[in-house]
């Protein structure tokens, strides 16, 4: 895990032509997407189409990203961060507990800058896997270079879910996708980019990664 600091990040979205800032308390987040090797060891399923110890698992439901996180903290001896009501159908964010979660998309931002302020941190055949070099295929973990705070993949590879609903008055329970994944244009491998999807979609461009500790203060006016 990686110590992240506090700042302050602006979101954007290019559909509502809308920005807002938003002050990032510090946090702890994983270097990179969860792999395959976690994931089965913690839930003793594989569910992604290419089969790699150190791949990024993917097929994962925003859902499955919840549950992972608890299964995780439970096996840790920490304090879940979600409450899940029976059936599983609504979720609660227990934003004193000590256990894995996932990001916020703010959190998510501010980490994938690591300080920069351009639309990514450094030349994106250094830092991402993408269409442009990735041979139409996923890639192992932590193989292109890391940006300034030590994270590996934030953007390329794989798609990450944030724990941040989209736009509940358009889309309902969708939620935050960030990063870009391998089968991506550049265009989409950018710090900004939101994507959104509901969170029982599962396909083989979209994983994520685990947060503890800290969480953002809100919007700033």
């Amino acid at each position: 895990m990686i110590t992240v600091p506090a700042g302050r990040v602006t979101l954007s979205d290019r559909r509502t032509q809308r920005s807002w800032a938003v002050e990032v308390a510090s946090c702890e987040l994983a270097a990179h997407p969860v792999t395959q090797a976690l994931y089965e060891r913690v839930t003793g399923l594989r569910p992604a189409a290419a089969d790699g110890e150190r791949l990024p698992v993917e097929g994962v439901s925003w859902w499955d990203a919840v549950g992972f996180c608890n299964a995780l903290s439970e096996r840790e001896g920490l304090e879940p961060a979600y409450r899940l009501s029976v059936g599983g159908e609504h979720v609660e964010w227990d934003a004193s507990a000590d256990g894995y979660r996932l990001p916020t998309e703010a959190e998510w931002e501010h980490a994938c800058r690591a300080g920069t302020a351009g639309p990514r941190y450094g030349p994106l055949d250094d830092i991402a896997w993408y269409r442009g070099n990735s041979d139409e295929r996923i890639h192992e973990v932590g193989g292109r270079r890391p940006n300034g705070w030590g994270l590996h993949d934030t953007l390329g590879n794989v798609w990450e879910w944030c724990w941040d609903v989209y736009d509940a008055e358009v889309y309902g329970s969708y939620r935050v996708l960030r990063g870009g994944g391998w089968f991506d244009e550049h265009w989409s491998c950018r710090a900004s980019v939101r994507r959104r999807s509901h969170p029982t979609f599962r396909v083989d461009d979209v994983g994520f990664r685990v947060a503890r500790s800290g969480r953002c203060r809100g919007p700033v006016s």
